[in-house]
């Protein structure tokens, strides 16, 4: 034994997280973290626009889950032990209050990631975790000898890899030199890049009650839909992106989207109103308004794609064009030709397959000794708080699992 060391391969949500909590629960441990840049925590810096999207207010594990594209089975048992309720707890108790949103996405009373990322610093350094900046694990041997990027060797107990998620090497390699296989990394949440005459230059205006749908793929998500300067954004697209990212890679994001503009409606109900408003307002110009709460500029431009002429009366429209135009509300198709990374949402999918991993202490099934906590692992959850979550989660369950080992 080497008098209770245990090493942290990350600097980010996960690492410093376990960092605390083992050294927290034994002050006996001696915790080591490395962290290859010179910025840890710099994921929580810039997360939710520098506001910090910590986790969410949905607390019930099976309502939770329900937010992982990859990992919620897993997960629910973890977060039975360890969850939102307990994460809003902790950092109230360390001095961060948290309020919670219409949407279900909590955030500091401050909204500034700055109280976070120094309630975090400060806890590890009373717990008396020990932060190396700029030095990372470059390898690893059976028996938990470390190989530094500053040409030192370590050695340690307990070895946790909480690197995150991204490109193949890493800690993912890290992982495969003790034993792990390991899902290959692609992107989660991102957006569609579309050139359509129908999108240009009308970025930032957005349908709330939209669908999105990619038939091939058996693909269809619902939410708000934002159009952008490069195609379409916004939750239905994120989420869409999250549950098929795996299939959407392997087609090299070139796919045809369907829309439907104003959903839940179909294409019946659709056509039924706009000969309603035919028959109701047959002299009104057909640009004028319209009764399904689109954006003034949209419904002009998918009247023009149907074959109309904004300016035109109602009672001049034919069938075909009324059938043109419902097909346009709730059925579009927009051929995606790339992606496009949200903002600061830099997640993947991807990582140390999830069989190999006892979720209740997070310690590795095929190399005792061996933990994982984070994006390293094969686990991805939605926008809104959810891949914070996972982190203070696994980062909990492995720090508490290897304190109690020593």
């Amino acid at each position: 034994m080497n008098n209770g060391r245990i090493m942290i391969a990350g600097g980010g949500a996960a690492g410093y997280f376990a960092a605390i909590a083992c050294a927290e629960a034994n002050p006996e441990a001696h915790v080591t973290l490395f962290e290859l840049t010179a910025q840890p925590l710099a994921k929580v810096r810039i997360s939710g626009g520098g506001r910090c999207n910590v986790t969410t207010a949905f607390t019930e594990p099976a309502d939770l889950v329900r937010y992982y594209p990859r990992g919620g089975r897993e997960l629910r048992g973890a977060f039975h032990r360890w969850g939102p309720v307990e994460t809003v707890r902790w950092f109230s108790a360390h001095g961060v209050e948290l309020k919670a949103q219409a949407d279900g996405r909590m955030f500091p009373v401050t909204d500034d990631s700055g109280p976070v990322v120094a309630c975090l610093q400060r806890a590890a350094a009373e717990a008396r975790v020990i932060v190396r900046t700029r030095c990372g694990v470059r390898t690893v041997r059976p028996g938990f000898a470390l190989e530094l990027t500053t040409g030192e060797t370590v050695a340690c107990d307990r070895l946790l890899i909480a690197t995150g998620g991204g490109k193949a090497g890493g800690g993912l390699e890290l992982a495969r030199q003790l034993g792990h296989t390991i899902a290959p990394p692609v992107p989660s949440l991102f957006t569609f890049q579309i050139e359509d005459p129908r999108l240009t230059g009308l970025a930032g205006l957005s349908a709330e009650h939209a669908e999105v749908r990619v038939p091939e793929m058996k693909l269809r998500e619902s939410g708000p839909l934002l159009i952008t300067h490069w195609g379409l954004s916004g939750p239905a697209i994120l989420k869409l992106s999250a549950w098929g990212a795996r299939l959407l890679h392997d087609r090299d994001y070139h796919f045809d989207l369907m829309v439907n503009w104003v959903a839940p409606r179909g294409i019946d109900e659709i056509l039924a109103e706009l000969v309603r408003l035919r028959t109701e307002h047959p002299r009104r110009h057909m640009g004028g308004g319209n009764s399904f709460g689109l954006s003034q500029r949209l419904w002009e431009r998918l009247a023009s794609a149907a074959g109309a002429e904004p300016a035109q009366p109602w009672t001049s429209v034919s069938n075909e064009v009324l059938k043109a135009l419902a097909g346009e509300l709730g059925c579009g198709k927009f051929p995606v030709s790339g992606k496009s990374l949200f903002k600061e949402e830099f997640v993947t999918c991807g990582g140390v397959r999830l069989e190999e991993v006892d979720f209740k202490t997070m310690e590795s099934r095929r190399s005792p000794g061996l933990y994982f906590a984070g994006e390293v692992l094969d686990i991805d959850g939605l926008t809104g708080g959810f891949n914070f979550q996972s982190a203070w989660t696994t980062g909990w369950l492995a720090g508490r699992a290897m304190a109690e080992a020593l």
